[in-house]
């Protein structure tokens, strides 16, 4: 394992984790692309960040997103009483939520610590004790003593929440804790590919980005790959591992260590075959492990990119991450950094003559 290329992830992962981007408040995210990347990089009026790279020649454009954002929450109302009821952003399960503490970014960034409140199960009915609590009945306190004083901390309508969650290097180091690897995990793979692309000569011209609101719709992707305009894309994402207490072996398609996941299709796209079959060619000549995976839920950026004007073919290459859509998630550095291994190997192989053939549906 390239230690250099190792504590660079982790350094990445570290501050992208930690940093706080629910869907439609993803500046400090940005800012990190920015800065990792240089002044050259572009934005486009939705908020999408892109970083060019070109090869030998012009074509084929590849398109390489990630999304920026992570699942959050937004200031729906403030009470008299001092409490903050709030609105999801993106796909949490209630029971995850109770009794966690959150950041709330206020409009001057300003971030003011709080927790959402539950009741102690002194005061819960036995009805109560069974049933999921519904996030309209939830709340955030943050130590107020009445609504004055919540807007007086700066907080106000629309204000975007993130976990709280530190990072961890666990009692195995390979092992991060971490909120937000879904899909900080993806977007990190993404900018340190782009950094050692100047090391990996390519006859392609290289669009790596990151993309808004992915976890309320893929809304970002939607205008991302109208300003890329690309004839291939590589989504990379963080996917949920499956590796857990309840599920099969036979079932499992995300098992941390075991290498990224090559998507073949979910709820929001089936994927190019071809396209599929030379990733795992690639991955197999370059001994990179990967695990295929055919998901009954959820969706990624690849479901608008791959429907894009004529069409575009498009794959999903995933870091598993245990507990994704939660404040805590787990990855194994090994998958991250086969993650970054196989998008630079793919970078270095593909060409005009490999697109039009993907592309082409030559039966």
């Amino acid at each position: 394992m390239n230690d250099s290329r190792k504590e660079k992830g982790v350094e990445l992962l570290e501050k992208l984790s930690q940093a706080h981007g629910a869907p439609g408040q993803e500046n400090e995210v940005r800012r990190i692309f920015r800065k990792e990347l240089g002044e050259t990089v572009r934005t486009d009026r939705a908020g999408n960040i892109f970083f060019e790279k070109k090869g030998s020649s012009d074509r084929p454009r590849i398109f390489i997103p990630a999304h920026m954002d992570e699942v959050g929450l937004a200031v729906q109302a403030i009470t008299d009483e001092g409490h903050i009821r709030f609105v999801a952003l993106g796909g949490w399960w209630a029971h995850t939520l109770l009794a966690k503490r959150v950041r709330i970014r206020t409009a001057e960034g300003v971030e003011i610590p709080g927790v959402i409140g539950a009741k102690p199960p002194h005061f819960l009915s036995a009805a109560e004790r069974e049933k999921v609590m519904n996030i309209e009945e939830m709340f955030i306190d943050v130590g107020a003593r009445d609504g004055e004083e919540v807007r007086a901390f700066g907080i106000s309508l629309g204000d975007a929440i993130v976990p709280e969650s530190s990072f961890t290097r666990m009692r195995n180091p390979d092992l991060l804790l971490s909120k937000a690897f879904d899909d900080r995990a993806g977007l990190s793979a993404v900018i340190q590919a782009a950094q050692e692309t100047d090391k990996t000569p390519h006859p392609n011209t290289i669009i790596f980005s990151g993309t808004v609101q992915e976890e309320v719709g893929t809304r970002g992707a939607r205008a991302a790959v109208f300003s890329a305009a690309p004839d291939l894309a590589i989504v990379v994402e963080g996917a949920p591992a499956d590796d857990l207490p309840g599920i099969g072996k036979q079932d499992r398609q995300a098992a941390i260590g075991c290498g990224p996941q090559i998507r073949l299709m979910d709820q929001s796209a089936i994927l190019n075959r071809e396209f599929i079959r030379f990733v795992t060619q690639t991955a197999q000549k370059n001994s990179i492990p990967y695990q295929l995976a055919v998901r009954r839920q959820g969706g990624t950026d690849a479901a608008p990119i791959h429907l894009h004007a004529s069409g575009v073919p498009t794959v999903v290459i995933a870091v598993p991450s245990r507990y994704v859509h939660t404040h805590n998630t787990i990855l194994d550095i090994s998958d991250y950094l086969n993650t970054v291994a196989l998008v630079l190997k793919l970078i270095e192989t593909l060409d005009e003559e490999t697109a039009q053939r993907i592309g082409g549906f030559a039966d």
